[in-house]
């Protein structure tokens, strides 16, 4: 059995030939999509703001440690892909960024190392 880890994705993007239907739409609902809007799910949250840009996706992403952040990271751009398209919504070239979160460490402010004076 193959070791899962969770992964923290942001998927980031550019608008590009928007219709003006789409362009619309985003428009229509961009105060659902704001700041408040960043969460990191597994279906992926959608953020961008009214000059329509740029946008960003957040995901929750479980893979095998094995296959890395690399692997997670396609697999959250593919997600996006698919809900881009899915909206019809035209957008340039997608980056992204990965997190291990099983393997992250965490620093505690505040805390001092033992013997420490």
């Amino acid at each position: 059995m193959t070791t899962q880890h969770t992964y923290r994705v942001i998927v980031r993007g550019t608008w590009e030939g928007l219709t003006d239907e789409a362009r619309e739409r985003l428009l229509t609902e961009v105060e659902q999509h704001g700041l408040g809007a960043m969460q990191f799910t597994e279906e992926g949250s959608l953020t961008y703001d009214r000059v329509l840009k740029h946008f960003s996706f957040r995901y929750v992403v479980v893979s095998d440690a094995q296959d890395g952040e690399e692997m997670a990271s396609a697999i959250a751009e593919d997600r996006a892909e698919t809900t881009l398209r899915a909206s019809g919504y035209g957008h340039g070239e997608l980056r992204s960024t990965a997190t291990d979160m099983d393997t992250m460490k965490i620093n505690y402010k505040g805390r001092r190392a033992s013997g420490a004076a």
